[in-house]
């Protein structure tokens, strides 16, 4: 770019992207100047996107060893080897709830930075579109009422004025002021030649827009809706829960490479561009509009001529004179044709609107305006947008690193509940003393009326009999063994009362005498009771 631009410096960031290579699919170098039309530089951008697919084909491989890995190589179910396996567990599900939670933030902060700036680039192009639709609307009009209206009234003048060769000489003179103000209007550049529709461009981008933040939202909540979920699954165990997670982490995972290569791609074609747009924008102009004239609404510098200062003085001093031969005919002729007041007026009315149009043509076709908004553009376009998808891509790459470890951690969670439920199973659920017992026969009120083998279904004095010596006895009032949690029936068990206080340790029983308990009815049982008793 020329020294002398001072308004507008590329970012450090679209220098850095610009230097990455360019290569096309047949693994040629590519000269990264933007240039979206040749197909060597669209196949530099889809190499692009191609690293990522590598990337995510290198990321699924390490899964599916990883997995293999740990559904071949079983280690041993001790206790030593299951509190590691569970810190680990937690370890890893911990470090991607922080990353994927980091992941979520920096993405909707990068969202946010691109759709601002392409809002900006957006406005900008209505805006100068609606200066260079200004610009050919004015022009269209001066030339329409010079070419129709002006001469209408010319011609029945001439027809009044036929007496007078003074009179008919003012009037070809005014004729031919007309013809040159005609001339020079044609010779402003004809913005429609460029066959390029601003306004149509900034529809199309917000259009595209709005679906990108819009995928990019529902992309956003879905990361952070699986990572609850799978923190979720984690604290209750729910073996199906994580399973489902998992399967949703993959899709996550696809999808995060893939915008990861989508938005390196835009990031360095978009670079391309903001390092050198002048030189584009030049390129796309040739053989429509001048050089001089694209120079001058680029660099509006001081120091470059208007290159339509000519035309507009020579417009102004045409108007001018025409409206001084109009007001001669006003003061001399109308006392002598009265009939020609009428056309003269209407053309002193059409100079006078011309006037103003002349006015607001030199003011929409000074650069401040237009440069304004392209300098507006570049900005919301590479500092913002550029920026923005930066974002974007570290979101990606963190959301595949915290998947990546969900993924891993995931399965040992499964593992690891699945383990401890196997041997929560293992547990005898005949036996009256062990936890699941007593959990299995309050789901299950059939087995209550069975009563357990030192149960006690006397009076409270048979009870009494069995209390430990005095002495040994606790201080603990007898309501405390009374209001005990009852297995079986609802009857007081020493079974449950606490060791502290107790005078001797629980009952126990070997396995033949337990398989014998359990083949007795009813009426054995009360008979052995009453035995025991007496």
């Amino acid at each position: 770019m020329s020294a002398a631009r001072v308004e507008y410096i590329a970012p450090w960031w679209t220098y850095w992207l610009h230097n990455f290579p360019h290569i096309n699919l047949r693994f040629q170098p590519v000269d990264n100047s933007f240039r979206p039309q040749e197909e060597n530089y669209q196949q530099s951008l889809i190499f692009l996107g191609c690293v990522a697919a590598a990337g995510l084909g290198l990321n699924l491989l390490f899964l599916a060893i990883y997995l293999s890995c740990l559904c071949c190589c079983r280690k041993d179910e001790e206790e030593e080897s299951k509190r590691p396996n569970s810190c680990c567990v937690t370890w890893s599900a911990v470090a991607a709830g922080l990353i994927s939670c980091a992941a979520v933030g920096v993405g909707f902060y990068g969202n946010s930075e691109t759709n601002d700036g392409v809002y900006q680039l957006t406005y900008s192009l209505y805006n100068a579109n609606h200066t260079l639709g200004g610009v050919d609307n004015l022009v269209a009009g001066t030339m329409g009422s010079m070419q129709s209206g002006l001469k209408q009234h010319l011609a029945r003048l001439d027809e009044i004025f036929a007496t007078r060769g003074d009179y008919v000489q003012t009037l070809r003179f005014m004729q031919q002021m007309a013809d040159g103000i005609i001339k020079q209007l044609v010779g402003l550049p004809d913005w429609d030649q460029t066959k390029v529709d601003l306004a149509a461009i900034a529809d199309q981008t917000s259009q595209v827009e709005y679906y990108r933040w819009l995928t990019y939202l529902l992309l956003l909540i879905l990361d952070l809706v699986i990572c609850l979920m799978a923190c979720l699954g984690l604290a209750k165990q729910s073996r199906w829960l994580l399973t489902t997670m998992m399967v949703f982490g993959v899709l996550t995972l696809i999808l995060s490479w893939a915008s990861l290569g989508a938005d390196t791609a835009t990031a360095v074609g978009t670079s391309d561009f903001c390092v050198s747009p002048d030189k584009f924008l030049m390129n796309q102009t040739k053989g429509f509009i001048g050089a001089d004239i694209v120079h001058y609404y680029l660099y509006c510098s001081q120091s470059l001529p208007n290159p339509f200062q000519q035309s507009l003085t020579i417009f102004q001093r045409s108007l001018t004179t025409m409206q001084i031969q109009i007001q001669g005919l006003l003061q001399f002729a109308v006392p002598l044709f009265p009939t020609a007041e009428r056309d003269l007026l209407s053309i002193q009315n059409l100079l006078n609107s011309s006037e103003a149009s002349l006015h607001q043509l030199t003011a929409l076709l000074d650069c401040h305006s237009l440069h304004k908004d392209y300098l507006d553009a570049l900005m919301g376009v590479c500092y913002d947008g550029v920026e923005g998808l930066l974002y974007l891509c570290l979101f990606s790459l963190l959301a595949a690193c915290a998947f990546c470890a969900m993924l891993c951690a995931i399965p040992r969670a499964w593992r690891h509940i699945a383990n401890r439920e196997r041997d929560y199973d293992d547990i005898d659920e005949e036996d009256p003393f062990n936890p699941q017992a007593r959990r299995i026969a309050a789901h299950n009120p059939s087995r209550a009326n069975m009563h357990s083998f030192c149960s006690y279904s006397s009076s409270m004095g048979s009870q009494s009999s069995l209390h430990p010596p005095a002495q040994a006895v606790s201080n603990a009032p007898v309501s405390e063994y009374m209001n005990q949690s009852v297995l079986f029936g609802g009857n007081p068990r020493y079974e449950n009362v606490p060791l502290i206080g107790r005078g001797s340790p629980p009952p126990s029983y070997s396995p033949s005498m337990r398989a014998t308990y359990l083949s007795m009815t009813d009426d054995q049982i009360r008979h052995f009771g009453n035995d025991f008793q007496a």
